[in-house]
């Protein structure tokens, strides 16, 4: 098993008297997860499968009275897709209002129904977390960082979704399952989308502009739909954690681009599958968007797993200067150029330098992207 920096967190939050939730998108690996904390729990674990009709049964609209025939004598209770049980949040709340000592865990593939579900019951009771698709620092820990720098191209074409790592040479066939909507059904299963080809038609869109700057109605122009729907569309895709946004860094600058947002997927695998493209890094023409998707995909898992906040944008003026990335921590900048030839000449606009004296740059590239995306242990 590859080991899930989430692991320890969740560990340390047990028996502290509020439930745990990890969300995250479907095949990242969260069953696996809550099941490897069980099997080192030496406490009496109650695990309930959502995908059995009769365990939804159960939970749905489940009395007190119910609930502690259900719960017998077990300290801890994981809910396994729990997104599946209608009113799931009440369900939770009498858990844990009812049975003090008892740990809650639950897992849901989606921050769509199940946000909609839990945050209201669960308000002031719930630790949430997301488990998104491995990262470099789980893989290079597993593997080591020799190994992983010899795999770089192969992370580019496809991905980081547990499946695909641990079954090499069936990597095409597990991305075109999963991108063949399975990625998404929670989309399809929780809101009213008349149309499904629309979404697909969309994600197609918006993997061929990876890392460029989106337009709503430029899009909806494409795909023959209103920019509103648009909007909404990629708000639901953000949801069900197949891509997320970020948005342009403004401060002093006249010039600068203040609404412009670009979308990057969860996933290089996912984002190639879409437009069938496993070409390797070396033919590819788009390999500048595919290593900058690689590299701020990364970037966030990073943060994310080491539950460090801080705030991520890109930059960029009407005069088209621009700076691929950018983090704010404490009021210190760190600008960074994305690099995939290590040669190729790149300097930062004096535009930026000159209007943000708190700063650091740095240029990210395959000689020292390892340093970016792995944190050394304390």
């Amino acid at each position: 098993m590859i080991h899930r920096q989430l692991y320890k967190v969740l560990q340390q939050k047990f028996f502290r008297g509020k439930a745990i939730l990890v969300t995250g998108p479907r095949q990242s690996g969260k069953t696996t997860l809550i099941r490897a904390l069980e099997r080192q729990s030496e406490k009496k674990v109650l695990y309930l499968n959502c995908d059995e009709p009769d365990i939804r049964n159960l939970l749905t609209e489940a009395t007190s009275s119910a609930l502690k025939h259900l719960v017998g004598n077990s300290e801890i209770i994981m809910i396994d897709e729990a997104q599946r049980v209608k009113n799931i949040g009440l369900t939770m709340k009498l858990i844990i209002d009812n049975f003090k000592d008892i740990q809650l865990i639950a897992t849901g593939s989606s921050a769509l129904e199940f946000a909609n579900e839990i945050n209201e019951p669960l308000t002031g009771r719930k630790w949430e977390y997301r488990l998104l698709p491995l990262s470099i620092q789980e893989l290079a820990e597993h593997s080591g960082m020799l190994e992983e720098r010899r795999l770089t191209g192969h992370r580019l074409v496809y991905g980081m979704y547990p499946d695909v790592v641990i079954h090499p040479g069936e990597e095409r066939e597990i991305l075109y399952n999963l991108t063949s909507s399975y990625l998404y059904k929670d989309i399809f299963t929780f809101q009213e989308i008349r149309k499904p080809e629309v979404i697909e038609k969309l994600l197609e869109a918006l993997a061929l502009q990876v890392t460029a700057e989106v337009s709503y109605n430029e899009l909806a122009q494409l795909i023959q739909i209103d920019a509103a729907t648009v909007q909404r569309y990629v708000d639901l895709l953000e949801k069900a954690f197949v891509v997320f946004r970020l948005r342009s860094f403004s401060r002093s600058v006249r010039n600068e681009l203040k609404r412009s947002r670009k979308v990057y997927f969860y996933d290089n695998g996912i984002r190639n599958a879409l437009i069938s493209n496993f070409s390797p890094p070396e033919v590819r023409v788009d390999i500048g968007a595919l290593w900058e998707n690689f590299l701020v995909s990364e970037r966030t898992k990073l943060l994310y797993n080491s539950q460090k906040h801080v705030g991520q944008f890109f930059w960029r003026t009407k005069q088209q200067q621009e700076i691929d990335y950018i983090e704010e921590a404490e009021g210190i900048l760190t600008a960074c150029e994305f690099k995939w030839n290590p040669k190729k000449k790149a300097r930062f606009p004096k535009t930026f330098l000159n209007a943000y004296p708190n700063h650091t740059t740095q240029f990210i590239t395959p000689d020292n992207y390892m340093d970016f995306l792995i944190q050394e242990k304390e």
